[in-house]
C-alpha cells in the first residue's frame, strides 16, 4: 500500500504531508572561512576548516560535510532527512512517476537493507515479502556490511522488466528464499475503483501525489453514472504524501468554509486549511477504511472526516504520524526534507506518536501494537484523558498516536501452510496467472470478466496451478503439512480465491483482483453492511 519508492535514509519510513520550496541554501563553502551565524555552530566550522587546512592528506570535503549532515539529522525527529544529490530523482519517484524494478521501499538501519514498504501490486507482494524483512544476499551477493547501501540495492532490486532476481531475506530468525520477477510499477494514485451494487462505490487512494486529485474525481463523475450515492475510500496502506493533496482530497467531502487542517510550528504562526465549494463528494454516506500503515495526509484526511462527523472511519488505529515537512533545495542539487511545523485535526489533534525514545523505538511502534495485542483486540489501546478531544457531534476522540477508527477491526491471524508458503516464496503464485491468461485469452469462457467469474469453476483453473506448482518442484501431496483441517481448508480456499483473482488481473487489467478478494475482505464486508444499514435508516 502505502508511499515513497525506494526510501533513501534510515529514518525515513513515511513522507508527508510534504510542502516544497524553492528556496536554494549552501551549508559550507568550499575554500573559505564560514561565519559562524548560528548558536553552537562554530565548533563545527572549526573542526571542518582545521582539518581541511592541517589534515595530513588532503580532505575529501565534501564527504567530511555530508557526513556531518547525516550526524545532525540523526538527532532531529524521524522524518527530517537529507538527500544526496544523486538520489533526489529516485526520492521522488512515488509522487511523480514510474519505474522497472521489485516494487519495494527500503532503509538502511545498522549496515542492513530492511524493507520498509511493499508496494501493493508489485512484484514483492506477489511472492510475499513483508515489511521489516531484511536483505542478506541478492542474487547471492552479500547485501549486509559495506554492501548495504543505497546504490548497491538500486543497482541490483532494478532492472527492466520480465528479468528476475532471487533474494535471501531474514525475517525473525528465519532465512527465506524468494524469487522476484521485475516489473513496470505503477504509480498512480486510483488504481481501483468499481460500484459494489446500485449504490455503493469503492475507491482505493494509493498515495497522495500531484495527480491524486484529478485521478479520484474522474472515478467519483464514472461512478456517481453509474448511480453510486455512497462511497468506501480505502486509505489502508497508504502513507501520505503532499499536505495541498490532502487538503484537497478532504475538500471533496466537507462543505464551504470548514477547517480541514491547520499547521503550526516554531517559527510558523498557525496557518489553516478550509474548504472551498468545489467538492465532488460532499452530500452522501462516505466510510473510510484506515489501518496501521496509514499515515500523514492519510491521516489528515481522517481526522478531518471524524472530527466533522461527515463519515464512518473503520478499521485499525493509523500510524501517527502528524508532522510537516518542508522541501528545500540546496546549492548542489541535494534536498533536505526539514521538519518545521506540527499539524492539527479540526478538533485540535495532534496524532503524532512520541519519538524522544530514539528512532529503534519508533521504527518498531508497528511492531510492539503486535506484540501488545493491539491489532487483535480495540480493548488493548488506551489514551491518557489529557489528549481527549471532541467532535462536531460531541463524540469524544483521542490525539497522541493516530486517529482511532469508528469500528475496529481485528488483523487476521489464520496461519498459512507450508505449501502456500513455498509457493509465494518461489514466485509460483506470480508466474502462473501469466501463463495461464496467455493460454486462455482467446477461450470463449473468458470473453470478459463476468463470463469468467460464471465458468471459473468448469474451467479447472485451480488445478492447473496445482499442476504447475508441481512442474516448479511444489508438489502439494508431498508438503508435510502441521496444522488443523479447518487451517488447510481456509489456505485452499483463500488460495483458489486468490489465484482467480491474479488470473482475473491478467486477462482484465489492473483492479480487478480487489474485485474478487473483497468476498474475504472484512474492513470491505463492515464498510458495505454500515453503509447499507444508513441507506435503511434514511428511507
Amino acid at each position: 500500500m502505502k508511499k515513497v519508492l525506494f526510501t533513501l535514509l534510515a529514518v525515513t519510513i513515511i513522507i508527508g504531508p510534504l510542502e516544497a520550496q524553492n528556496k536554494k541554501h549552501s551549508l559550507f563553502k568550499k575554500k573559505e572561512k564560514v561565519v559562524d551565524t548560528l548558536p553552537g555552530s562554530k565548533r563545527l566550522l572549526e573542526v571542518l576548516n582545521l582539518i581541511q587546512d592541517t589534515y595530513v592528506v588532503t580532505p575529501n570535503t565534501d564527504q567530511l560535510s555530508e557526513t556531518a549532515i547525516r550526524a545532525m539529522f540523526r538527532s532531529l525527529d524521524p522524518h527530517s532527512i537529507y538527500i544526496p544529490a544523486k538520489d533526489v530523482k529516485r526520492s521522488n519517484e512515488a509522487l511523480q512517476g514510474n519505474f522497472e524494478g521489485v516494487g519495494i521501499s527500503f532503509s538502511v538501519v545498522n549496515d542492513t537493507i530492511r524493507i520498509a514498504e511493499v508496494i501493493a501490486g508489485g512484484p514483492s507482494e506477489k511472492v510475499g515479502l513483508l515489511p521489516g524483512d531484511k536483505f542478506l544476499r541478492i542474487d547471492g551477493i552479500a547485501a549486509t556490511g559495506d554492501s548495504a547501501n543505497n546504490a548497491f540495492a538500486f543497482r541490483h532490486l532494478r532492472g527492466k522488466k520480465g528479468t528476475m532476481v532471487v533474494v535471501d531475506m531474514l525475517r525473525g530468525a528465519d532465512t527465506l528464499t524468494f524469487y522476484i520477477e521485475r516489473d513496470k510499477i505503477p504509480i498512480h494514485s486510483v488504481e481501483v475503483y468499481f460500484m459494489e451494487d446500485d449504490t455503493i462505490g469503492y475507491i482505493a487512494l494509493q498515495r497522495f501525489a500531484r495527480t491524486s486529485i484529478e485521478e479520484f474525481r474522474k472515478a467519483v463523475h464514472q461512478l456517481q453514472r453509474q448511480g453510486m450515492k455512497a462511497l468506501i475510500l480505502d486509505l489502508r496502506g497508504n502513507s501520505g504524501g503532499y499536505l495541498d493533496i490532502a487538503c484537497g482530497l478532504s475538500n471533496e467531502f466537507l462543505s464551504n468554509g470548514k477547517l480541514i487542517v491547520y499547521q503550526q510550528g516554531r517559527t510558523r504562526p498557525r496557518q489553516d486549511f478550509r474548504a472551498n465549494r468545489w467538492g465532488s463528494f460532499r452530500k452522501g454516506s462516505l466510510v473510510v477504511l484506515i489501518d496501521e500503515q496509514s499515515a500523514s495526509a492519510s491521516e489528515i484526511v481522517s481526522g478531518a472526516v471524524q472530527d466533522w462527523d461527515r463519515g464512518t472511519l473503520i478499521g485499525r488505529r493509523t500510524y501517527g504520524k502528524g508532522l510537516v515537512q518542508t522541501l528545500y533545495n540546496l546549492s548542489d542539487g541535494s534536498q533536505i526534507r526539514l521538519t518545521t511545523a506540527r499539524y492539527y485535526t479540526p478538533s485540535g489533534r495532534c496524532i503524532q506518536r512520541p519519538y524522544a525514545n530514539g528512532s529503534d523505538e519508533y521504527d518498531n511502534d508497528l511492531r510492539n501494537r503486535y506484540k501488545h495485542g493491539e491489532l487483535f483486540s480495540a480493548d488493548s489501546i488506551h489514551f491518557p484523558d489529557s489528549l481527549r478531544y471532541t467532535t462536531a457531534g460531541g463524540r469524544t476522540v483521542y490525539g497522541g498516536g493516530g486517529v482511532m477508527p469508528d469500528i475496529f477491526i481485528p488483523m487476521d491471524t489464520t496461519p498459512s501452510t507450508k505449501f502456500y508458503q513455498q509457493c509465494r516464496r518461489k514466485g509460483i503464485i506470480n508466474q502462473f496467472p501469466q501463463v495461464w491468461a496467455d493460454r486462455h485469452r482467446t477461450d470463449p469462457l473468458v470473453g470478459d470478466f463476468d463470463t469468467y467469474l460464471q465458468h471459473f469453476d468448469s474451467l479447472g483453473v485451480y488445478q492447473d496451478f496445482i499442476d504447475f506448482a508441481a512442474s516448479k518442484g511444489v508438489a502439494k501431496d508431498s508438503v508435510q503439512e502441521n496444522c488443523s483441517d479447518s487451517v488447510r481448508i481456509f489456505n485452499d480456499t483463500f488460495l483458489m480465491l486468490q489465484i482467480k483473482g491474479l488470473v482475473a488481473d491478467r486477462l482484465f487489467g489492473h483492479g480487478h483482483y480487489y474485485r474478487v478478494m473483497k468476498v474475504r475482505d472484512e474492513f470491505y464486508k463492515v464498510a458495505v453492511a454500515t453503509l447499507r444499514h444508513e441507506e435503511k435508516e434514511e428511507r
